[in-house]
């Protein structure tokens, strides 16, 4: 879902300008690539709290670009994205500071924030398995098992070249190395049913229908699946299906965030870093999990029931910087072994 940005600039931004100086204080600019319906509650809640209003532009890209080829005069004050790596970046790109508050680094573990303070996570996610309930009987599988034999014309996933998947496998250069994962893809696509197609919730309709055992996808479409109202059939898909939360050898399954970034030139400091103290607080905590089905970073806060049930999860501790300085090669692994062009090519 994207929205047009200068609607917002038009009705939010242009007031912040007008307003500079005390009336500034009481709000807060927020550039997000996180969906409205998945956030806008959250800001509402703030702002029925704190009295602060939230103007919001949402995008589907290039919102960190637009931060810095703004500048000095740049109105946003908070970059919210969905992928650890695109936090990586804007902090590569100069366009983030430190957040600075003893609130944020009390109830947020050293995993899911920046080392430097420059991001900090909001929400996580883990990329699992859907297996069929009838052809399926392993209760327990690793990332490695994707490229064992056993699974041979049994599995489907989308793109390898899509965010979830780039950050799945470097996440793997991570923990193996780059030429140890290439043999894992070169494996992984072997034992494709067909080639690479769809999103996450394509895969878990194909192990429905039977085309495929295994499907790979991120643990909250389960959730957006078996509550979706608007279009029943998806519910059938879930129920078709058991999640296995797959690990690395080492222990812990790959997860990624959304999260937020703080901005170099932010005109409402002190407000954006209220709003960050509320994102990462008990109430907002599990409201967000509610609307998006994502785990909460703060520990003591349960994900919504219904992703509960699908069992523990234990959070790979891999650095998150790492793994995205290794997306990179995971892409050029991707093209190299030929992985979307699906078995036998």
């Amino acid at each position: 879902m994207s929205y047009n940005w200068a609607t917002r600039l038009g009705a939010g931004f242009a007031m912040v300008v007008a307003t500079a100086g005390a009336a500034a204080a009481a709000e807060v600019n927020v550039y997000t690539y996180r969906e409205q319906p998945l956030i806008q509650p959250i800001f509402d809640q703030f702002t029925k709290e704190t009295g602060i209003r939230v103007n919001v532009v949402f995008s589907n890209k290039g919102l960190e670009e637009r931060i810095r080829a703004e500048g000095a005069a740049s109105p946003a004050d908070l970059f919210i994205a969905v992928d650890a790596a695109i936090l990586e970046k804007a902090k590569a790109m100069g366009i983030g500071q430190p957040i600075k508050s003893a609130a944020v680094d009390k109830a947020v573990p050293a995993q899911f924030r920046d080392h430097d303070g420059t991001w900090v996570g909001l929400t996580y996610r883990a990329r699992i398995f859907y297996v069929s309930k009838e052809r399926v009987k392993d209760t327990s599988l690793t990332y490695a098992d994707l490229a064992d034999p056993k699974w041979k014309g049994k599995l489907c996933v989308r793109s390898g070249q899509h965010p979830y998947n780039i950050a799945l496998i470097a996440s793997m250069i991570t923990h193996l190395g780059a030429d140890k994962t290439e043999a894992w893809l070169k494996g992984f696509k072997q034992n494709l049913a067909a080639k690479p197609s769809g999103n996450d919730r394509s895969q878990v309709k194909a192990v429905y229908s039977g085309e495929c055992d295994i499907g790979v996808g991120n643990t909250y479409y389960y959730g957006l699946m078996a509550t979706n109202d608007k279009e029943p059939e998806q519910k059938e898909w879930a129920k078709a299906v058991r999640v296995v939360m797959p690990t690395f050898a080492s222990g812990g399954s790959h997860v990624n965030i959304s999260g937020a970034l703080l901005a170099k030139n932010a005109p409402n400091r002190d407000a954006a870093q209220k709003l960050i103290e509320f994102m990462v607080g008990g109430e907002a905590q599990k409201l967000y999990a509610e609307l998006n089905f994502e785990y909460p970073v703060v520990a003591g806060v349960a994900p919504t029931p219904l992703i509960a049930d699908l069992g523990k999860l234990e959070a790979d501790k891999a650095s998150f910087a790492e793994i995205a300085k290794n997306r990179t090669k995971a892409s050029e692994l991707v093209d190299k072994v030929g992985f979307d062009d699906g078995p036998g090519s």
